[in-house]
Parts: structure tokens; C-alpha cells; sequence
């Protein structure tokens, strides 16, 4: 299969280099370079590599044990069957699915020091990257305008977010993003690559893998921008109304428990956006800049695997009605 896939990417990238005035024998040259990439990561640091490793591993075993829990939590307390819980376990799910593309690879890189893969585990893993990436920004949006609902339209909130609804919401966060981000894998893969195969960066991405590209990229730097504008921009933009109609109806209200209680609902959500959209955009500027170094490995770091690490924590720790299950849950595992 990977031999088929290869075949098909370099007579595609073939047809593109010969259209911008190649010969086919540069051709061939460039693209048998070209059948693998060697993830830098963090190789410029050798002397931590074991470090590195351990760090990365107790990190990985963190994400499942802290998301699998509230996947677990969430499922057998009754008291959590409400939408704001079903969503968050959703959303740790895609948490799971999200480190386990880019950091099991990043692990046996670390351990193995053979840093090489293969064009089609490189496509691979952008593309399900792409999609994960793009299911948890809706669903950032989807628990954004669940908080509206519940604090704006509190009567309307059993009537609105039915069973149903909610299903409807979890699934079109998973379809929406799958043909365009199918599509864009396509298009960084169509254009041929030429010179060094070193990907400096800790996983495969777009804009390291632009960088490397040498026909047109006009298409790649595109669908870059609509990735970033239908999955980031749009979705940023869903959250933050919703925001200034609730802080609008929580000023209105003349309780300062209700107020309080109101925000005490939505910090651990706000806080979870902060992190993820603003590492994300960081990394993102930083490394489409003309330098790329460690700062863009760092930042990345952050938004796909620290991220991940702190979210069922903030979910966890500043919400009593999952402290509450959970305590529950252990005493009948201890009991």
C-alpha cells in the first residue's frame, strides 16, 4: 500500500514539475530524494534525549489516565448526564486521539534516535492531525454555546439541548472538517519536494512541510488559510459572541452568588480556549516567519501535547460536581 501511495504521489509530483519546465530526469532525482523525511525534533539537544523521553512518556500516560477518567466519570454518574458533561467527554476523547497521532511517534523517535518516516506515514499523520485539530475547535464552540444556553435561556436549556441536539452537534464537529482537510493533505503532497528531507519539526505539519516544498505552493498556502479560517476563525469568532452575551446577561444579573456561580460555570471552558487557541495561533505565526528553530517545537509542544495534559485538570479540579462523582466512583472502587 505504501509502495502504491508513493508511486501515485511522485507521478503527480512529476506532472508538476514538468509543467513548470523540468526535465523529466531532474524529476525522477528530486522525488527518489524525496521518498522519506527525517523529523529533527529536538536533536539538536542530545545530551537530554533520555530526558526528553521520560518527560514525554509521563506526560502521554498523564493525557490518558486524567481524559480517560473523565471519559469514564462522565459515562457511569448519573448525576453528570447532562450535556455540559456529555460534550466535555467528547472532548477528551478527541483529547486522547489528538496526542496519540503526533507523541507515540515522537516517543519512539526518542528512543530509537531513527528520526526517518515515510511519505505515507507523513500524509497520514497530517491528515488525521488536520481533523482532530479541527473536531476540537468546534467542539470548543459547541460547549461555548451549551454555557449560552444554560445561563442566557435556562428555561429554553432542557428544550434546546436534548439528547438528540447534542448528538447532532458531537457529530457534525467530527463530519465537518474530513473532506477539506482530506483535500488539503492532497494538495501538500501533490507538490513535489526538492532539496533537504530534514522536516525540522517535532511531527508532521504544514508549514515545515511548505517550507520544503519546491513547485508552486500557491494551493498550499490556500487551503492554509482556509484551514485557519473555517476551523480557527470561525469557530473563535461562535465562542466569542456567545461570551459577550453571557458576561452580558451575567452583569445583569443583581445576585453576586448567581454571578458567581454563573462564571464559576464557564472559567474552566475560557480557560481551556485561552490555552488552546493562543498556543495554536503562537506556534502558527511563529513558525510560517522566515526563521524556524526551537521556539516553533516549543510552542507546538505546548498546544498539542501540554494542552491536552491540562485541560482535565482544569475541568477536574475547579468543578465540585465532577470532585464530587469522582469521590463517589473511587469509594465504590475501594468499597
Amino acid at each position: 500500500m505504501e509502495k502504491k501511495f508513493l508511486n501515485i504521489i511522485i507521478s503527480l509530483q512529476k506532472k508538476v514539475i514538468l509543467n513548470l519546465g523540468h526535465t523529466e530526469k531532474m524529476a525522477d532525482i528530486n522525488l527518489t530524494i524525496m521518498e522519506e523525511f527525517i523529523l529533527l525534533g529536538f536533536s539538536e539537544y542530545p545530551n537530554v534525549q533520555v530526558y526528553l523521553f521520560v518527560t514525554f512518556l509521563v506526560i502521554y500516560i498523564t493525557i490518558l489516565l486524567g481524559n480517560g477518567l473523565i471519559i469514564i466519570i462522565t459515562n457511569l454518574e448519573a448525576a453528570l448526564q447532562t450535556p455540559m458533561y456529555y460534550f466535555l467527554g467528547n472532548f477528551s476523547f478527541v483529547e486522547i486521539c489528538y496526542t496519540s497521532v503526533t507523541l507515540p511517534r515522537m516517543l519512539v523517535n526518542l528512543w530509537s534516535q531513527k528520526r526517518n518516516i515515510s511519505l505515507l506515514s507523513c500524509a497520514i499523520q497530517l491528515c488525521f492531525f488536520l481533523i482532530l485539530a479541527a473536531v476540537e475547535s468546534f467542539l470548543l464552540a459547541v460547549m461555548a454555546y451549551d454555557r449560552y444556553v444554560a445561563i442566557c435561556k435556562p428555561l429554553y436549556y432542557p428544550i434546546i439541548m436534548n439528547h438528540k441536539m447534542c448528538m447532532k452537534m458531537v457529530v457534525g464537529s467530527w463530519v465537518s472538517g474530513i473532506p477539506v482537510m482530506i483535500m488539503q493533505t492532497y494538495q501538500v503532497f501533490s507538490v513535489p519536494f526538492c532539496g533537504s528531507n530534514k522536516l525540522n519539526h517535532i511531527f508532521c505539519d504544514m508549514p515545515p512541510l511548505i517550507k520544503l516544498a519546491c513547485g508552486d505552493i500557491s494551493g498550499d498556502e490556500f487551503f492554509l488559510f482556509v484551514d485557519c479560517f473555517l476551523f480557527g476563525l470561525i469557530p473563535f469568532l461562535m465562542i466569542l459572541m456567545s461570551y459577550i452575551r453571557i458576561l452580558g446577561t451575567i452583569l445583569k444579573l443583581s445576585s453576586t452568588t448567581g454571578r458567581s456561580k454563573a462564571f464559576s460555570t464557564c472559567s474552566s471552558h475560557v480557560m481551556a480556549v485561552c490555552l488552546f487557541y493562543g498556543s495554536a495561533s503562537i506556534a502558527y505565526f511563529q513558525s510560517m516567519s522566515s526563521s524556524s528553530g526551537s521556539r516553533d517545537k516549543i510552542f507546538s509542544v505546548f498546544y498539542t501535547i501540554v494542552t491536552p495534559m491540562i485541560n482535565p485538570m482544569i475541568y477536574s479540579l475547579r468543578n465540585k460536581d465532577f470532585i464530587a462523582a469522582m469521590k463517589k466512583l473511587f469509594s465504590k472502587w475501594g468499597g
